[in-house]
């Protein structure tokens, strides 16, 4: 990394106090990086991130109230420039793409030595993802396979309101409520609204379901 570059401000969000600590001490160590901020759990993690604006957060998993994967969706969404990484001794196949479908920049386990984490971590920057490799061959396996879909009750999408389904269409074009508020003149949160509305009738989780719905049944915002 070039040396006249700014470090690399970073947040840590996990709720181990001690590996907290210990993670932004080892951090301190290398001068491109700089800890500018810990948290406990995703949901006060992404507020600090609100409030801090860092380069980059890494992300614990499972963490009590709002998990890791929920987090970094929001925050992802939220501020689009911003990288996050998650790091965690889960390794089961559902968080990790989980993790990887909501768009973070990268899924490290804890186990792994300072200097390997750093390597891994400064590949960020240049714009490139890691991810351990003891689970490459497992996302690739799994990736491969697309998840069967959601059953949808019948008709669930004549339950639509016009403004519904033409927002569900743009979901589908992977805009986020800020850019679907802008294309329709709405506020952000209207249009967040209309979202989470149409998931709930669909009985969907997420936009990602939400937007393999919207091609999978052939619907338009016409």
């Amino acid at each position: 990394m070039n040396a006249a570059a700014e470090p690399t401000r970073v947040l840590l969000v996990d709720d181990q106090v001690l590996f907290r600590g210990a993670l932004a001490a080892v951090l301190e160590t290398q001068p491109d990086f700089t800890v500018i901020g810990q948290a406990g759990d995703g949901r006060a993690g992404v507020e600090l991130a609100l409030e801090l604006r860092p380069d980059l957060v890494l992300m614990d998993v499972e963490m009590p109230g709002l998990d890791g994967v929920a987090a970094a969706a929001a925050l992802l969404e939220r501020l689009p420039g911003l990288k996050v990484v998650m790091l965690t001794v889960t390794d089961d196949d559902e968080h990790l793409l989980g993790a990887i479908r909501s768009g973070v920049h990268g899924y490290l386990l804890k186990d792994m030595e300072p200097r390997e984490l750093f390597d891994l971590l400064r590949t960020v920057r240049r714009q490139e993802t890691p991810v351990s490799p003891s689970l490459v061959g497992r996302l690739l396996d799994a990736l491969r396979t697309p998840p069967p879909p959601l059953p949808v009750p019948a008709h669930a999408a004549e339950s639509l309101s016009r403004r519904e389904l033409q927002i569900l269409c743009l979901v589908a074009e992977g805009l986020t409520n800020r850019e679907i508020g802008q294309r329709l003149f709405i506020t952000e949160g209207t249009a967040k609204n209309h979202v989470h509305n149409a998931l709930r009738k669909l009985q969907l989780e997420n936009r990602g379901q939400a937007a393999a719905y919207v091609v999978r049944e052939g619907l338009t915002c016409s």
